[in-house]
């Protein structure tokens, strides 16, 4: 049955083998997505807040917001076992304005007690791209009244606008100039390519952890990291060093 379906949307008169990894992959998927959306209505989805500092004056200028998933029977999951496996998939949209919304409500609560502090979420590229994706985020903000969009930064994955890179461009210009902050997450390990840096309005690069970790030890890793900063300089980004 799955076979014949998968034969007709690919266009009819074609044979398609049954896989039967594929078939175990998407029940076991099917099943996480279940867990998950329990998760969500009992409340066992949190985020963390991993700050950013500005090394020369030790100001801590910012935080990260990661979701973790503190399931009842398994404690903390790591965020590996469940984030990769849902990024594909429509749920993964559910999961990202669920982040968001957290993330904004915790900024309001900062700004209540005198705390100024941005937060930066991470964007799949399939919420990115989404028709809804600009009208949830003013929604979203329209529930914090004290949350300013400059409060706000979303991180892209670099390769995750890469096959749509116009679309792309498009939205995040649209969050630029709504206020909000844009950062290429994770820069150099993907498909990074000047054309890309130029098209894309983004302020800030963050150099990945894997660069950063080794650099002091590894001459690859150190020529990396310098030649991400030369680049940053050249397009006027702002740079962050993960780790």
């Amino acid at each position: 049955s799955q076979s014949l379906h998968q034969s007709k949307r690919n266009g009819r008169d074609r044979i398609t083998w049954f896989d039967t990894q594929r078939e175990q992959e998407q029940a076991k998927l099917t099943g996480l997505i279940k867990r998950m959306e329990l998760a969500i209505s009992h409340d066992e989805l949190e985020l963390f807040y991993q700050p950013k500092v500005n090394m020369e004056t030790c100001e801590v200028i910012g935080v990260e917001a990661l979701l973790r998933w503190r399931d009842p029977e398994r404690g903390l999951v790591p965020p590996g076992d469940f984030l990769p496996l849902i990024e594909e998939h429509p749920f993964s949209i559910t999961i990202g304005n669920w982040v968001l919304n957290e993330a904004l409500k915790q900024v309001s609560e900062w700004r209540s007690k005198g705390v100024e502090l941005p937060v930066s979420v991470n964007i799949n590229a399939l919420q990115l791209l989404d028709n809804q994706f600009l009208d949830s985020v003013s929604t979203h903000l329209s529930h914090y009244t004290n949350v300013s969009p400059k409060y706000l930064e979303i991180e892209v994955l670099e390769s995750a606008a890469i096959g749509e890179i116009y679309m792309a461009a498009d939205v995040l210009a649209k969050c630029k100039k709504m206020g909000i902050a844009v950062s290429l997450d994770d820069f150099g390990t993907g498909y990074a390519a000047l054309d890309y840096l130029k098209r894309l309005p983004a302020q800030t690069l963050k150099i990945d952890q894997s660069f950063v970790r080794d650099m002091l030890t590894d001459e690859g890793d150190l020529a990396i990291v310098k030649g991400i900063i030369g680049l940053a300089k050249a397009f006027r980004f702002e740079v962050i060093a993960e780790g």
